[in-house]
């Protein structure tokens, strides 16, 4: 076996998905703390000190406890190399989430023993079977007062039309809850109580539901619903099969609580033994397959000022292809020049180190001052376009001014910054000198707001428009290009990129402008690879 093929084969590239308050965010850290990334639940393992390594690292993230921006952390666990991406939960950033969806190979959806399925929960699976993107589903909260377990899983099945299979088989819930029962590789695995930040055992190598280890280690009453409710569910749901669930028909369930550190390891095992390794990633004009010599990466995010000393930025690139140094030049597909990437960065949050090399599958960072942009695609010299990786077309539409007219032209800087990292769409009129601001959700103006504040020094404030709507406009004919800008002059602005848009007042404007100009797309969705 080749070393570039072993590589691609220890590599698991996932996210991690739920509606906000599931218990997303404290998962992703005892997921590092399982993989030795840190040593207790929010402390990095760093020289000199402990420097908090939260996933949620903005500070807008920290003060509103919700995430708006996808994290990306690198760590090992049981011979595996495991890329994960946190992704926003909230439902104003689905659109960061999308993207982010579009560099994993698999995902884990999180949900909230008591609640079940939510909203979110299932606005984000549409996308995952969307990409044909492998999910495991992890229970979580089991340490509450939950859901009946067969309810939950019936709600998976029904709601989200996926066969499901219990992995493992929580053993009560809420204070009665004792542990799981790994289905999977026939383990007991008990919960201790004593410490949160403790890590639990591997738990008891037993000889099927028959074992005498069960009735010595649980109550009576315990033990005999364990083997009722698991003969049931044997004969209710499908074995595991790996294909169906790499294939995203079907999802192995775990139950657990991750606050008690409990169910983690196993979820972890779970990665390691049956998600896929790095897949073909969809380009023109043809397929890149992980394995191929050569290297071959795209920039599925872009994140302005991790540092805010140093306003830096930072093009998050999954490798879909070879082996990559550091120091290697590579080219910029859609400019044609050659990039010496220097700096490159493996991630924890926000603490990184220097990447001397990763693998396809890998995420690494490449530190840029707005040269690269999402979609963009690298190579070692052949000209890739990487496909589905989409802006749609924002549905709120404000106007955004500094409060002191002196930094109006700082404002345009900073918000073309912010639309490069993908964080919303900013549109320049043609004529009159606002800025509009288009977003998904009405929460991403609050969280711009702050952010131009806090990390530009530039207090700024969002105002009502009279807009409807923004649709990019693509012509094959110049002329009738030329000629509909010209007849509607006040309606047209430039994107970050320098597209042309077309802001319409309400949808008699649009449906007008679309019956005057047949020869005129208006695009709800552009792909922004190049």
């Amino acid at each position: 076996m080749s070393q570039l093929t072993d590589a691609v084969d220890k590599r698991r590239t996932f996210a991690i998905i739920s509606h906000p308050d599931a218990g997303k965010t404290t998962l992703t850290e005892k997921l590092l703390l399982f993989g030795g990334a840190i040593q207790a639940a929010g402390a990095v393992k760093a020289r000199g000190d402990a420097r908090r390594a939260r996933s949620d690292w903005m500070k807008v993230e920290q003060e509103r406890g919700i995430s708006v921006a996808s994290s990306v952390m690198t760590f090992d666990f049981g011979g595996c190399v495991f890329n994960l991406l946190d992704t926003p939960g909230h439902e104003d950033f689905s659109e960061d989430t999308y993207r982010t969806l579009t560099a994993v190979d698999s995902a884990v959806m999180v949900i909230d023993a008591a609640k079940g399925i939510e909203t979110q929960t299932r606005k984000l699976f549409e996308v995952c079977r969307l990409r044909d993107v492998p999910i495991i589903t992890f229970v979580n909260k089991m340490d509450r007062e939950a859901r009946d377990p067969f309810d939950i899983l019936d709600e998976i099945e029904q709601t989200l039309a996926l066969d499901v299979t219990p992995a493992s088989w929580p053993i009560g819930m809420g204070r009665e809850f004792l542990g799981c029962y790994d289905l999977l590789k026939d383990r007991l695995a008990l919960l201790h109580r004593k410490g949160r930040g403790d890590l639990p055992d591997e738990g008891e190598v037993c000889e099927g539901l028959d074992d005498a280890k069960l009735d010595a280690l649980l109550p009576d009453h315990a033990v005999a619903t364990l083997r009722e409710q698991v003969d049931m569910v044997r004969g209710l749901c499908p074995d595991f099969d790996v294909e169906a669930y790499r294939a995203g028909h079907l999802t192995p369930v775990y139950f657990g609580s991750a606050i008690n550190n409990f169910g983690v390891r196993e979820l972890l095992q779970g990665l390691a033994d049956h998600a896929p390794k790095p897949r073909s990633q969809p380009a023109s004009p043809r397929p890149v397959d992980p394995t191929e010599d050569t290297f071959a990466g795209f920039v599925f995010k872009i994140q302005a000022n991790m540092d805010p000393k140093h306003r830096d930025r930072i093009a998050f690139v999954r490798l879909a292809s070879g082996h990559f140094q550091r120091g290697m030049k590579v080219k910029h597909v859609r400019s044609g020049k050659t990039l010496n990437l220097h700096n490159p960065v493996l991630f924890l949050a926000q603490d990184r180190e220097l990447a001397e090399e990763a693998w396809a599958g890998d995420i690494i960072g490449i530190p840029n001052h707005g040269n690269l942009r999402i979609g963009d695609a690298i190579s070692e010299g052949e000209d890739l376009r990487f496909t589905g990786i989409p802006s749609f077309a924002p549905e709120l539409l404000q106007k955004v001014r500094a409060l002191d007219p002196l930094k109006a032209k700082h404002l345009g800087r900073a918000l073309q910054q912010l639309a490069e990292e993908g964080a919303a769409a900013v549109f320049k009129p043609r004529i009159g000198a606002d800025w509009i601001v288009g977003v998904v959700g009405p929460l991403q103006f609050e969280v711009m707001a702050d952010r131009i504040r806090t990390e530009y020094g530039i207090p700024v404030a969002f105002e009502p428009t009279q807009l409807y709507t923004a649709r990019w406009i693509a012509a094959e004919d110049t002329l009738q290009m030329k000629r509909f800008c010209d007849a509607n002059a006040v309606a047209i602005a430039d994107d970050h990129d320098g597209h042309e848009v077309f802001l319409a007042r309400n949808a008699w404007h649009l449906n007008k402008a679309e019956e005057e100009f047949p020869s005129v797309r208006f695009l709800k969705t552009k792909e922004t690879a190049a």
